[in-house]
């Protein structure tokens, strides 16, 4: 009876399915990625994540565990050297596990998996993009911004006495340039008024008779 085993057993025996997953472990330390169905990577994934974590410490302990798992010198020089310098500051998910879509012949789910640390184009996509910093300048006490807005109603004021001052120097040339004759009140007196013009006219024509 099966229970409390409640792992995929993938339609093998227990002999053939360790060979197959040791034989998968070898493949992927040495590709770096490889292209599965989903079980078979999910089980992958299990199978060879705690011998990483065990390669993080080298010892001839380790190295003999690893070895009986992996059955292959190549791939436990590779697990120990390569492969630990890349995942060694990782605390975990050295894997990852990305859909490819279903196999036409019996539409199984198929997948890549992959070593995290060795895809150099996810690894560009993560790295955070630098921001142009800017500055920002620190602001001052309050007798600080006091003083500038003082600053300013000065500055307000002195351009206001300014163009008053110079206003009152063009009416100063304008009536320095015109002569009493021709100022306004000038030629104001100088036209006679119409009452005067008749009386004048009146005079003449009363000598004239006589």
């Amino acid at each position: 009876m099966r229970h409390g085993k409640k792992f995929n057993h993938l339609g093998r025996t227990a002999s053939h399915r360790k060979a197959m997953l040791s034989n998968m472990a070898k493949s992927l330390l040495e590709h770096k990625r490889i292209s599965t169905t989903l079980a078979k990577a999910k089980e992958l994934r299990k199978y060879i994540e705690p011998l990483i974590t065990k390669a993080k410490e080298d010892s001839t302990h380790n190295r003999r565990v690893a070895f009986g798992y992996l059955k292959n010198k190549e791939a436990i020089k590779l697990l120990f050297g390569e492969v630990v310098e890349k995942v060694g500051n990782r605390p975990g998910g050295y894997t990852r596990i990305i859909k490819t879509g279903y196999r036409l012949g019996d539409n199984a789910e198929m997948c890549i998996i992959e070593l995290v640390d060795f895809n150099e184009l996810m690894l560009k996509e993560e790295q955070p993009v630098k921001k142009a910093g800017r500055r920002r300048s620190r602001r001052g006490s309050g007798k600080g911004n006091e003083s500038a807005g003082t600053g300013v109603a000065t500055a307000e004021t002195t351009e206001a006495s300014e163009s008053k001052s110079t206003e009152a120097e063009v009416v100063e040339e304008v009536s320095s340039e015109t002569p009493e004759s021709e100022t306004p009140e000038a030629a104001a007196s100088d036209e006679p008024k119409a009452g005067e013009e008749e009386d004048s006219g009146d005079k003449e024509d009363d000598k004239k008779s006589e």
